[in-house]
């Protein structure tokens, strides 16, 4: 078993769901898997995590959506040193891009959450920032109902990839 998930079973409930609140940012979803353990390996944990998160409700998600700085800011998020970095490796290449770019990304996230009420979210990692303002451009179209289920459906990819970097210290 892996020793990060072995001592994490051990945890006490409270101390379990706030080491890996950070892999989600919705306090339900860490409560509920908190709630699951002993998980004896990561596939139990990413399909635990994908079962939880998949039953919750519209203000969870809404939870762990803002518990993301904004693609193409500065990130500054207070936390375990280790998930603490997370954002900032997911958004490089965002934060690397040229200033047209950037200025678009900014217009993009305002335009978003205008029409949305919640911030951007995309799986941002191996993707480059043309890309991502691609994507957000296209997500425009959607209507309110698909995007929460598009954005949904990336925070789902991102909490599988920080679990997997979790569980990899």
């Amino acid at each position: 078993m892996n020793a990060v998930l072995t001592r994490w079973n051990q945890l006490p409930g409270k101390d379990a769901e706030t080491e890996i609140l950070p892999c989600c940012g919705s306090t339900a979803w860490a409560a509920s898997i908190s709630n699951r353990r002993p998980l004896a390996n990561e596939t139990e944990l990413l399909t635990a995590s994908d079962e939880v998160w998949n039953s919750l409700g519209e203000s969870d998600w809404l939870q762990a959506f803002r518990s993301h700085p904004r693609i193409g800011e500065p990130v500054a998020r207070a936390g375990p040193a280790q998930s603490a970095s997370w954002p900032a490796q997911e958004q490089r290449t965002a934060a690397d891009a040229n200033e047209a770019v950037k200025l678009a990304l900014a217009e993009g996230n305002r335009e978003y959450e205008r029409r949305f009420h919640h911030i951007f979210i995309v799986c941002a990692t191996s993707k480059t920032a043309p890309e991502i303002l691609a994507i957000l451009h296209n997500r425009l179209h959607n209507d309110a109902s698909a995007e929460l289920r598009e954005a949904a459906a990336q925070q789902r990819l991102i909490t599988q990839i920080r679990l997997k970097k979790w569980l990899s210290p």
